[in-house]
């Protein structure tokens, strides 16, 4: 059962999956940044571009859950699911994501990421996974 608002929980869901995506750029930075390639700073300007745009999404995602007094906590994880605690209006809600399945919302928020940055968008989530 849901006790979150839907409005409530889309925002302190996304915020999660921002702060992950934002986790995974950051990481990917420092690979290419000690990685054996060729020409990195095109990839490091779109990951830090990226970047740039997430957290100022991030920010204001923070900045609506602290008027709403929303909190998303991290709980724990094993092989297969990661839980959450969504707190807010009085309520909390429990919920557990299955790993695969966060990987691939981030995934998807890295490609709208993309999308943002760069000047035509021209990524397409790919169709089928």
């Amino acid at each position: 059962m849901r006790y979150l608002k839907e409005e409530d929980f889309k925002v302190t869901s996304r915020f999660l999956f921002l702060s992950m995506a934002i986790v995974v750029m950051e990481q990917d930075i420092k690979h290419i940044e000690q990685g054996a390639f060729k020409i990195k700073e095109p990839y490091l300007e779109l990951l830090r571009k990226m970047e740039h745009v997430a957290r100022l999404e991030r920010k204001k995602l923070q900045s609506t859950m602290k008027q709403k007094k929303l909190q998303v906590i991290f709980l724990q994880k094993n092989d297969t699911f990661s839980t959450y605690l969504f707190l807010g209006n009085g309520y909390e809600e429990e919920k557990r994501y299955f790993n695969p399945a966060i990987r691939k919302k981030v995934q998807d928020l890295l490609y709208d990421l993309m999308n943002q940055v760069l000047p035509s968008p021209s990524f397409r989530k790919p169709t089928g996974t």
